[in-house]
């Protein structure tokens, strides 16, 4: 099992859309983590309204103050706008996602933001089992956790 974090601004858009697809790809296989680094008061509405088209309910999600635990627990850390802000821990694998931020967007925008995470969380999750998507030969699975799992 292998562990991604998602990370920007507010943790009330994209790193909470993506936690969720993520969550929902992965199947249970692998874990994954949101986080803001000047955390909201909640998720953007038109994010909530936007996933609940899915059946996805982030109505009830508080977002979440990024710390240098979260940076630690991770094999990935996924950035989304967040910058200098993000604690560098050595030996982690980072990736920037230049995505628009959903905030007070038209909810046309949003499905398309939200179409695009749940584009990259599925390749994230394939990458992590080992399988390169469109191509049938097999590669090494994502490196685990410190503790083994």
């Amino acid at each position: 099992m292998a562990r991604a974090l998602f990370v920007c601004l507010h943790n009330a858009g994209r790193s909470q859309m993506s936690q969720a697809l993520f969550e929902r790809v992965a199947a249970g296989r692998h874990e994954a983590r949101s986080a803001g680094t000047t955390p909201g008061d909640r998720v953007h509405p038109e994010v909530v309204e936007a996933m609940a088209e899915l059946g996805v309910d982030l109505a009830d999600r508080v977002p979440h103050e990024l710390s240098r635990e979260d940076a630690e627990w991770a094999d990935v850390v996924v950035t989304m706008g967040c910058g200098d802000k993000c604690p560098y821990i050595p030996g982690k694998r980072y990736v920037d996602w230049d995505l628009p931020d959903p905030k007070g967007r038209p909810l046309a925008e949003v499905r398309a933001t939200r179409d695009e995470i749940e584009r990259r969380v599925t390749g994230l999750a394939a990458e992590m089992d080992g399988v390169k998507l469109g191509d049938d030969r097999p590669v090494e699975p994502y490196p685990h956790g410190d503790d083994g799992s």
